[in-house]
């Protein structure tokens, strides 16, 4: 898990190695463990590392093979890498154990098809030297992000917005359909779309070829079907649920990989849980897990601690339990707004940053849970499709996921930020209404898991744990188990109030009150219900004179909210004064213009 930099001169003049430098260095708290830069004539690569498999350096980015003309950077892990090394010995002997240089000799072998051979999180920049040519992919889910900006002649790729921004000559002016995103679903802008109009995010689960004069093309090499498959027609409900089980139990496994200790965060909800209950079964050693609880606020307990407890004495972890309080909770939003890579305003992104960092000065990898309410229909609106019609499926998700609005958006907003057209409807419309999902279920969870939730949950997890040099993987998003449970009758997943069938797994290994309990979310009650100081805070950021300047929202809402800071919610009990204050303050700390 690292962080990288590019710079493609595409004009036939050379890159410049002290631009992708500067991008990597901004981005120095993903890598903490080492840094490199590679500079050949139309390209710069710059890596931050965090070691974790093959700590030698060895080891260490920008990789390069002479003989094959081909370089590799890239941020994430390989979890079959030894499995391929094995695979590709006639053609190499491994200088190695890293994960890094078998994918160099696996796009040797395969060419732009080597990331179907790769089972893990990555965001790879490939230098081909003979081709002339450089390959950006990504993995399946967007676990790894890779951020680019292009401008005439040069294009750029980091693996933070932030980082980007630290290369220069982006256009920060908002983008206003980007903005319409964030206002309707709750914070979340997915790709290719960022805030910025300068730049841009590579979709997951695509491969792009730019060629040394700027020409590019790109495609998606990973779409599964969420439909019924013949060849498990027959299966019963306890057949469903064996095959997810054993599925899971190898995805916990795979992310056990790992020449450090692996660690997992543990909220004390069924998902982590879970992890926890599989992990523990191949590890040698007591787990280290971690947990998290702040102050009630608003009449709303702020920790699940008697079910984290009570996961941890069964498993025998090694537990870490953190407490929070109100002031510590408002000093840390300044730091955790840093953090991100693009403003996310879900309640628990402070919550995360403030995990992560007390985490890290014990293990180096935590599994987390990440996932597992999108790929099982885990919330409410799930279930609430179970009984539409399958050309009902937009207007029904429409209805109970958006925020706001068109008109509501625009009334947020000052009259040049504001859409004639209503954007995210378009984008919800379009999505849902594509073949290949059967059921109005399959068509939301298909939508939920490749569109939504690479810039919510998996941007939020991703950001906060990489700014403590701290590697988070995600079982659930593993690509055989999403493959297998779109496949999977919606029935089984929507039932027992949404994870049906992830909760009769957890019947058969945890105590029956973390698995029956309501569903729940990271409780962070100060951001939910705002007062004290973080309401001072949110209120200085909303008046201070760069808001103003900025002339992004309208001053009558702002007053209104402010006035009754938790008068309003989103769709998910999200704090709506809280959300446009996360835009404001990122916007602040990165110079963003509207």
């Amino acid at each position: 898990m690292c962080a990288i930099a590019g710079e493609l001169n595409t004009r036939g003049g050379t890159a410049d190695p002290r631009v992708v430098t500067r991008m990597a260095e901004a981005m120095a708290a993903r890598g903490p463990d080492g840094h490199g830069t590679l500079a050949r004539g139309w390209v710069a690569l710059s890596h931050r590392r965090l070691k974790v498999i093959d700590l030698s350096e060895r080891a260490a980015q920008p990789m390069r093979d002479p003989e094959l003309g081909i370089t590799v950077a890239f941020n994430g892990c390989i979890y079959n890498h030894a499995e391929l090394r094995d695979e590709l010995r006639d053609e190499f002997t491994p200088a190695t154990r890293s994960d890094t240089e078998v994918i160099l000799h696996a796009y040797a072998r395969w060419g732009t098809r080597f990331v179907e051979h790769l089972v893990g999180m990555f965001a790879i920049a490939v230098f081909d030297e003979r081709r002339d040519r450089v390959v950006l992919a990504r993995d399946r889910l967007g676990i790894k992000p890779l951020y680019v900006s292009e401008v005439p002649g040069r294009i750029r790729f980091a693996s933070t917005l932030p980082g980007l921004l630290a290369g220069g000559d982006v256009d920060t002016t908002l983008d206003p359909v980007a903005l319409h995103h964030y206002l309707t679903w709750h914070s979340i802008v997915p790709a290719p779309h960022t805030l910025l109009t300068g730049a841009r995010k590579l979709p997951p689960a695509t491969v792009r070829v730019i060629e040394a004069d700027g020409r590019s093309r790109e495609w998606t090499y990973w779409e599964p079907a969420y439909a019924r498959v013949p060849e498990r027609s027959d299966w019963s409900a306890d057949d469903w649920s064996a095959a997810i089980e054993e599925s899971l139990r190898t995805a916990v496994r795979r992310r056990l990989v790992a020449d450090v200790p692996v660690g997992v965060l543990l909220s004390g909800g069924l998902d982590s849980s879970l992890l926890v209950a599989l992990a523990a079964a191949h590890s040698p050693e007591p787990l280290h897990t971690f947990s998290i609880g702040f102050t009630a606020a608003g009449g709303e307990t702020g920790d699940e601690f008697r079910y984290s407890d009570r996961v941890a004495e069964q498993y025998g972890t090694q537990h870490h339990q953190m407490r929070i309080g109100e002031a510590e909770l408002a000093a840390a939003i300044p730091d955790a707004i840093a953090a991100m890579t693009e403003p996310m305003a879900s309640h628990d992104v402070t919550a995360f940053y403030l995990l992560a960092q007390a985490t890290a000065p014990h293990v180096s990898v935590v599994q987390s849970g990440q996932g597992a309410d999108e790929v099982f229909a885990g919330y409410g609106y799930h279930g609430s499709a179970a009984g539409a019609a399958r050309t009902d499926a937009a207007a029904q998700f429409r209805a109970e996921f958006h925020d706001r609005s068109h008109a509501e958006v625009g009334a947020l907003l000052r009259p040049p930020h504001r859409l004639p057209d209503d954007a995210s409807r378009g984008v919800v419309d379009a999505h849902l209404a594509q073949p290949g999902a059967e059921t109005a279920v399959d068509a939301v969870l298909r939508f939920d898991t490749h569109v939504l939730m690479p810039d919510d949950p998996v941007k939020r997890v991703d950001s906060m744990t990489m700014s403590a040099g701290l590697e988070a993987r995600v079982p659930f998003l593993d690509q055989d188990l999403v493959e297998l449970a779109a496949s999977c009758p919606p029935e089984l997943k929507t039932r027992h109030g949404g994870k049906g069938v992830l909760k009769e797994i957890g019947r058969r290994v945890l105590p029956r009150d973390v698995v029956d309990r309501p569903k729940g979310y990271f409780p962070v009650p100060g951001l939910r219900h705002l007062d004290g100081d973080v309401l001072g805070t949110v209120t200085d950021a909303m008046t201070s004179p760069e808001a103003r300047r900025r002339g992004l929202l309208s001053s009558d809402a702002v007053a209104a909210l402010l006035a009754d800071p938790n008068g309003a919610s989103d769709q998910r009990g999200g704090n709506a004064l809280w959300s446009l204050a996360v835009l404001e303050m990122w916007c602040q700390e990165h110079g963003v213009r509207a």
